[in-house]
């Protein structure tokens, strides 16, 4: 082996040997370097800790003294709010105590008040008790002494007390009787001769001085023509003259079959006498067409309205009144054309008219009054058609307006009795109204129709159990019904008049109203011999 060799060997052991050395001690000081740092990291750490410690303590003695202050605040307020509380608690039941002490007294004034009052009750019912015991015994003696004495009264008269106070009483209902029934007699004959004759006399002397005729007057008036031919003429070409004709009268032409008639038809007779003056006048002229229709048609109007007035005039005369007003004498005219069940309305006032003055004049009255309130108690019936309202409401509006008497109001208003009569003139114009259409033969109405109606309100009002009479009356307009007083009470009599009045409404036929009367009257009849 070189010493190259040799030297290069030892080189590297040496440089393995010296890196060794170099290794440990550079341990060892890099371990004594770890260790200073490390201790020097422990003491920075423990110098950390400690401040951190003291501020951590002193945070938390800061704390603890702020929270032993809010405690403390705390504490202050809920004792304070305590202290509130049980003040106005001790109040309430201070005020409690005060209202259960007044109640307490109360009560004790009371219970108080009630024993005293059972002490006054049981000493007044001591008292009632004995003095009821003291009644009972005045009562025994009372009646022991009024037994004594009637048995003393009854020895002397020689009857018993019953018996005597029987007598007694049977005496006075006797008497009494007696007189009541001789007073009644005398009253009732006096009042029945004096009326009787009286009202016979007026009655008779008024119908026997009317004579009046009575004419029904019908929807529809009668044309006659001079042949068939006329009818053509008529109707004119295509029917032209016809209808100009209707229209200016305002009615219906009927031309049918009959042979030389031709028939005007209209409810309101005015318009249907003007129709009928027309046609008369056009077909005796012969010249027929729309120009001269409506000439004759004014003209035959001028001819109605002049008419009118003249028939007013006329019966206002008639009649024996004066000084009416222009439109009431027009009103009076128009009625010659109205009718009321079939009864011409002008014949029918005109007759009231003499019936009430002639009653007037035998009773001292008023005969003018009684006139004029009988020839206008029907004048609204001539408007019923125009305007709204019964005839009596228009009557009265009309008789208003043109400034009549209040008494001939008062007659047109009452005579139906929708108003209470005001004066004796009143009754008489209700009293005439009702005989001018109550006799048969007045108003429409065939004779056997009549006596069936009769017959019939005859026959039911006799099928009831407890009638004795029955009598239809004034033309059928009222029933008398003439009950047996031991089967039909007063309590019996209102019901039995409405059974009757429904019966009649339900089975019979007929104008106006029908007046249903029971009479319920108890007779003694003895004779002295």
């Amino acid at each position: 082996m070189t010493n190259t060799a040799l030297l290069a060997a030892a080189g590297a052991v040496l440089f393995v040997v010296a890196s060794a050395v170099f290794f440990a001690l550079g341990k060892k000081l890099g371990a004594r370097a770890e260790t200073r740092r490390q201790q020097q990291a422990k003491n920075s750490a423990e110098e950390t800790a400690q401040r951190v410690l003291a501020d951590a303590q002193r945070e938390s003695e800061s704390l603890r003294k702020t929270a032993v202050l809010t405690g403390k605040e705390e504490l202050i307020r809920l004792r304070e709010e305590w202290e509130v509380e049980v003040r106005g608690r001790r109040e309430e039941v201070e005020k409690e105590e005060r209202k259960v002490g007044d109640r307490e007294g109360l009560l004790n004034r009371k219970y108080d008040l009630l024993e005293q009052r059972e002490r006054d009750t049981a000493r007044q019912s001591s008292d009632f008790a004995k003095r009821g015991e003291s009644l009972v015994q005045r009562e025994q003696e009372l009646d022991r002494l009024l037994g004594e004495e009637r048995r003393r009264l009854e020895a002397l008269a020689g009857i018993s007390a019953a018996d005597a106070k029987l007598q007694l009483i049977q005496r006075m209902e006797e008497e009494a009787h007696a007189d009541a029934a001789n007073q009644i007699r005398e009253i009732r004959e006096s009042a029945k001769r004096n009326a009787e004759r009286e009202a016979k006399k007026i009655i008779a002397l008024a119908i026997q001085r009317i004579a009046a005729e009575q004419s029904a007057e019908n929807t529809v008036s009668a044309v006659a023509l001079p042949n068939d031919e006329m009818k053509g003429r008529i109707i004119g070409r295509e029917g032209r003259n016809i209808r100009a004709f209707e229209l200016a009268t305002g009615v219906d032409v009927i031309i049918d079959d009959t042979p030389d008639t031709v028939v005007v038809s209209c409810f309101d007779p005015v318009r249907r006498e003007i129709a009928r003056l027309s046609l008369e006048k056009l077909v005796a002229d012969g010249r027929i067409h729309p120009g001269r229709i409506e000439e004759v048609v004014n003209k035959s109007r001028q001819e109605v309205d002049t008419s009118i007035i003249e028939t007013g005039e006329r019966a206002a005369y008639e009649s024996g009144v004066h000084g009416l007003h222009a439109e009431l004498i027009k009103l009076i005219g128009r009625m010659r054309w109205r009718t009321s069940y079939g009864q011409n309305i002008l014949n029918h006032s005109k007759e009231v008219a003499w019936l009430a003055g002639i009653m007037a004049a035998e009773l001292g009255l008023d005969v003018a009054m009684a006139r004029r309130g009988a020839l206008l108690h029907d004048i609204g019936k001539v408007l019923t058609h125009e305007h709204e309202g019964t005839h009596v409401q228009l009557g009265v509006e009309m008789a208003t307006r043109y400034g009549e008497n209040p008494l001939v109001v008062n007659c047109i208003a009452a005579h139906h009795d929708d108003v209470p009569h005001e004066s004796e003139v009143s009754v008489l114009v209700q009293a005439a109204d009702a005989i001018s259409g109550a006799r048969p033969g007045a108003r429409r109405e065939a004779f056997e129709t009549y006596v069936k109606r009769l017959e019939g309100l005859e026959k039911i009002a006799s099928s009831y159990r407890g009638i004795e009479k029955v009598f239809a009356i004034q033309a059928g307009r009222e029933v008398r019904v003439i009950v047996t007083p031991e089967e039909v009470d007063d309590p019996r009599m209102a019901s039995l008049t409405e059974e009757i009045a429904r019966r009649i409404e339900a089975e019979l036929q007929y104008p106006g109203q029908i007046k249903v009367v029971l009479i319920r009257e108890t007779r003694s009849v003895d004779f002295a011999r």
